[in-house]
């Protein structure tokens, strides 16, 4: 197998058709003048990705090698390819590359000196080069003298697999190879296929050496108490952290180790359906010049974006460096965590608003990791559809999924953190009956739970869940804490209420090796609603 450091310097670099590490200006021209890029009102760069505009969880493999076969958590969010096809997709790819022009970025992933790697993203458009400049951590010019990636991420959208003799699912892939350190990445132009490779990277190498990797946000208060907000994309993780009275540390990706939590990367990758300056002005402030937006209609002669129009998909994306947000947390890191809020959108409108956890609950449901995909985020989700990701993030988390929640419990319990379940989905009845909850309520009741404003209220058990939800939150009308007073029908509550619990029970059947007192963490579904 050809070296690719060797080749970018002995030959890619010599042909004089590589951009190694360019600005954002002449990233952003090359955009603009070759590659349908359009500049926008407000001075960012607008490209479209063609007919992928979400990841492809199907298409994602791991070189199957000795080294890691034991360790990986082999499932349809792990799947194997062997090293054969792994060799010749590499080989495709670099015969490729040697008739390309190529951009080169090269900088950093973990906002934590003992923890920090050096990474190299080669790419055959300029968008997903500047992509990259903004989503990860910039290097200084010193830190590129003599650099040495740690990985290398190789993404083409135009090199299709050949499903038949590549051993592929379709013309799309990303592959992962552990041993040679490289992902390759074909058939998809969608920028969120290289920042998610990179978290899957660090989340199976960060537990061993007993750091946490988190698919969360972060923030930090004045005092400088620490939040995270666990949750899959379109749960809310980059919107409730985005808040005006709080530092941001970052909006997706962390670790969490003995002396706090540190961003893996250096930007966000924001969604930004329905965007609108009252609501989200932070995230509204950061769209500007050098940042990068994903599949939002623009009006090619005013300039103008429509945050509403979902002509292209509901996953519309920004893409823009952490210090677009106002106030950010210095470093990108935060003190030892005080309050996780699991977050979930939850379509069939039956899960409280807020509720509070118990250690055994919190990891319960750290392990279901329920919530509702939304349209978009994923190729093939046109509306929201019910799903358990282990760990709210299954298709990134390589180990078995008790590795994680492991190094979970022992933090929660060590350092005594509360912990809170967030429901920002539907209430008054099921997607497509009820209503999505205002995000000023969400707001809300998050800003009372971290500052401490429900720890001394009285709180009511739910009848089926057995979750403590608070009978009252400042801001928030005491209807909408709890669920079943928002439907309707109450027979119709109680009916969906215990569909789902039964759902949750069958989806912690799979796992093994877990502790009695979490697997008793469960629902009592009353014998008229029983679904058998």
């Amino acid at each position: 197998m050809a070296d690719m450091n060797e080749l970018i310097t002995t030959e890619f670099l010599k042909s004089g058709k590589v951009g190694l590490n360019l600005t954002i200006q002449q990233l952003t021209d090359i955009v603009v003048q070759r590659e349908g890029g359009f500049i926008t009102e407000n001075g960012a760069l607008c490209i479209n990705t063609g007919k992928c505009t979400g990841r492809s969880p199907k298409d994602r493999f791991f070189e199957d090698q000795p080294s890691v076969h034991d360790y990986i958590d082999w499932s349809s969010n792990n799947l194997p390819i062997n090293e054969g096809n792994f060799q010749r997709l590499y080989n495709k790819a670099v015969d490729y590359m040697r008739d390309k022009e190529l951009y080169i970025f090269d900088g950093f992933v973990c906002n934590h000196e003992k923890y920090r790697m050096p990474i190299r993203v080669i790419n055959e458009y300029a968008f997903q080069s500047l992509f990259a400049q903004q989503i990860f951590i910039k290097a200084k010019p010193e830190e590129l003298e003599n650099f040495n990636p740690g990985f290398t991420v190789i993404a083409l959208p135009d090199l299709k697999a050949v499903p038949a003799t590549d051993g592929t699912n379709s013309e799309k892939f990303i592959i992962i190879s552990f041993e040679k350190k490289v992902i390759i990445i074909g058939g998809t132009k969608y920028c969120g296929e290289i920042k998610k490779s990179i978290f899957t990277v660090l989340n199976y190498m960060l537990p061993f050496q007993n750091v946490l990797p988190m698919h969360c946000s972060a923030n930090v208060g004045k005092k400088g108490d620490v939040a995270l907000f666990f949750g899959l994309s379109g749960t809310g993780k980059t919107t409730l952290s985005a808040d005006n009275d709080r530092r941001l540390v970052g909006d997706d990706e962390h670790g969490w180790t003995e002396d706090g939590v540190f961003n893996f990367e250096g930007g966000c990758y924001a969604k930004c359906i329905n965007l609108s300056r009252e609501r989200e002005p932070q995230i509204w402030n950061a769209i500007r010049n050098g940042a990068l937006l994903e599949n939002v209609v623009v009006n090619e002669i005013t300039r103008q974006l429509d945050y509403h129009d979902d002509r292209y998909t509901e996953n519309t994306r920004a893409t823009f460096p952490l210090e677009h947000i106002d106030g950010m947390a210095p470093g990108g890191k935060g003190g030892i965590p005080n309050t996780i809020m699991l977050l979930t959108a939850d379509a069939t409108g039956v899960l409280p608003p807020i509720s509070k956890l118990t250690r055994d609950q919190a990891m319960y449901y750290f392990l279901s990791g329920y919530t509702s995909k939304l349209a978009g985020t994923e190729t093939g989700i046109v509306k929201p559809q019910a799903t358990f990701s282990t760990c709210f993030g299954a298709p990134f988390m390589p180990l078995k999924p008790q590795v994680y929640a492991k190094l979970l419990g022992q933090k929660i319990e060590q350092y005594d953190v509360n912990v809170f379940l967030i429901n920002t989905g539907w209430t008054g009845g099921p997607y497509g009956v009820g209503e999505r909850i205002k995000l000023e309520y969400t707001r809300a009741m998050v800003r009372a739970a971290i500052d401490g404003r429900l720890d001394n209220i009285s709180y009511a058990e739910h009848p089926v869940f057995k979750l403590k939800i608070p009978v009252s939150c400042p801001g928030v009308p005491d209807t909408v804490l709890y669920p079943a007073d928002t439907w309707q029908n109450i027979n119709e509550y109680n009916k969906k209420a215990n569909e789902l619990a039964y759902h949750f029970n069958q989806n912690f059947m799979k796992f093994q090796d877990i502790p009695e007192n979490i697997k008793k963490v469960n629902w009592e579904i009353s014998s008229e609603n029983n679904i058998a």
